[in-house]
C-alpha cells in the first residue's frame, strides 16, 4: 500500500514540474470561433429582447388582501373608471395584490393615485416596481 501511495505521489509531482518548466503556452486560434462568436451575439440579441422591454419604474399599491371578491371588484371598477391603466393581479397565497400602472417617474404615478383616491379611498400608494414599455418607444429613448 504504501509503495502505492509513493508511485502516486511521484506522478503527481513529475506532472507538476512538467508544466513548470515548459514556461510558455500556445494558443491557436481557430478561424471560426469568430463566425461562431458573432453568431452567438445574434441569438443573445433575439432572445433577450422581450427581456428588455421590462425597466425600473413605477406602480400604484391598489390592494394588498385576502379578500378574493373585494380584490376582483376593485379590480373591475377601475376597468370602468379608467380602461387605459393597466392592472396587475398577483396571488401570493394567502394575499391578492392589484398594482395599477405602468409609470417611469413617481410623479406620473401621483397623477392616477390622486385620481384613484378620490373615487376609492383606501391605502394606495406609489411602488417601485418593474415595468413594461413597448419597444418602439424604448428604442427611441435610448436614441436620445
Amino acid at each position: 500500500m504504501k509503495n502505492w501511495v509513493f508511485v502516486l505521489a511521484l506522478l503527481v509531482t513529475k506532472g507538476v514540474m512538467a508544466q513548470a518548466d515548459s514556461g510558455k503556452v500556445a494558443v491557436l486560434k481557430d478561424p471560426r470561433m469568430e463566425v461562431l462568436i458573432k453568431k452567438q451575439i445574434q441569438i443573445n440579441e433575439e432572445t433577450t429582447r422581450d427581456s428588455r422591454r421590462s425597466i425600473p419604474g413605477y406602480r400604484i399599491q391598489v390592494i394588498n388582501s385576502n379578500n378574493r371578491d373585494k380584490v376582483f371588484s376593485l379590480k373591475s371598477k377601475i376597468y370602468q373608471q379608467y380602461p387605459e391603466l393597466k392592472l396587475y393581479l398577483m396571488y401570493q397565497p394567502p394575499n391578492y395584490r392589484l398594482k395599477a400602472g405602468n409609470f417611469r417617474t413617481p410623479e406620473d404615478a401621483d397623477v392616477y393615485l390622486k385620481k384613484l383616491s378620490s373615487l376609492f379611498p383606501s391605502g394606495m400608494y406609489v411602488i417601485h416596481d418593474m415595468i413594461e414599455v413597448k419597444p418602439d418607444k424604448s428604442r427611441e429613448d435610448e436614441n436620445n
